[in-house]
């Protein structure tokens, strides 16, 4: 029919025709419903969106905002008291810790003891070893003393040659070593109850030692020293260095059963006997 063309066009709403009649035609507001249906969802999570109330500690009623509050104060203040007490730690002497050493010092051990200055000291320019002699009872009564045996020498040769050096072999003996000098004063009496704690390590590792020399009878007595040397200087250089060894010993130590390892034939002994 000739005029069924326009009538279903209209009725369809399938052109531009049905497209405005939907909401969209020139000069119609589509209302608050409509402009809140065509909003961009990003930006309905927008920056504003954070800034709503149930977000973060605002989420949280006032008694729990105020303890969530105080929790991180204290945890500032914490942190900011940790991080002085350490920089003081391992900073240069200085007024501060000349003052409150001793503050300093009771924060930092043993949790957090620091093997490092905040300004790296000269490198070391002389070979320390430790070395240990021992008086021994032999099976027939008779005693005699063994000569020096370097234990710093038998670290080096586990360490020469390794790909994967034992931290024990590089560390457990210097580390010792230096604790206990650290803790005892120049005639060697100790210097606190770290220096008696020092004493008593440096002996057990010692004894750990020579647990695997053949001596020939128990050890009754061991002494310790230090022998150190002077690097050579370089073949380029004119200055002139002596590398003779200095020593240093420690005094004489009776073995107790609290020094041997566990299973050591003279583990009858007590620290009385010391």
């Amino acid at each position: 029919m000739p005029g069924a063309g326009p009538i279903s066009g209209a009725i369809s709403g399938s052109g531009p025709v049905g497209e405005q009649d939907a909401g969209s035609a020139p000069g119609r507001d589509p209302g608050p419903a409509g402009r809140e249906l065509s909003q961009d969802p990003a930006q309905a999570s927008g920056p504003g969106a954070a800034g709503r109330p149930g977000a973060g500690m605002a989420a949280l009623s006032l008694p729990y905002q105020v303890v969530a509050a105080v929790a991180l104060a204290v945890i500032g203040v914490l942190a900011c008291v940790h991080l002085s007490m350490v920089f003081l730690h391992v900073a240069p002497s200085n007024t501060l810790t000349k003052q409150h050493g001793e503050a300093v010092d009771g924060w930092v051990y043993p949790e957090f003891e620091q093997n490092w200055k905040l300004f790296a000291p000269n490198p070391l320019q002389q070979n320390i070893a430790v070395q240990v002699r021992a008086e021994i009872a032999a099976d027939d009564g008779t005693r005699r003393t063994t000569g020096w045996i370097d234990l710093s020498a038998q670290d080096a040769e586990a360490i020469r040659g390794s790909l994967l050096p034992s931290h024990t072999d590089q560390n457990e003996l210097r580390r010792a070593f230096d604790f206990y000098l650290n803790s005892h004063t120049d005639d060697f009496r100790p210097n606190g109850l770290r220096g008696r704690l020092s004493e008593n390590y440096l002996r057990r590792i010692v004894m750990l030692r020579l647990d695997r020399e053949a001596l020939g009878g128990e050890v009754e007595k061991i002494q310790l020293r230090s022998e150190t040397r002077a690097v050579q200087s370089p073949s380029w250089s004119g200055e002139r260095t002596s590398t003779d060894p200095r020593h240093r010993d420690l005094p004489w130590w009776s073995v107790t059963a609290a020094d041997l390892p566990a299973g050591a034939k003279n583990d009858d002994r007590t620290e009385a006997g010391r």
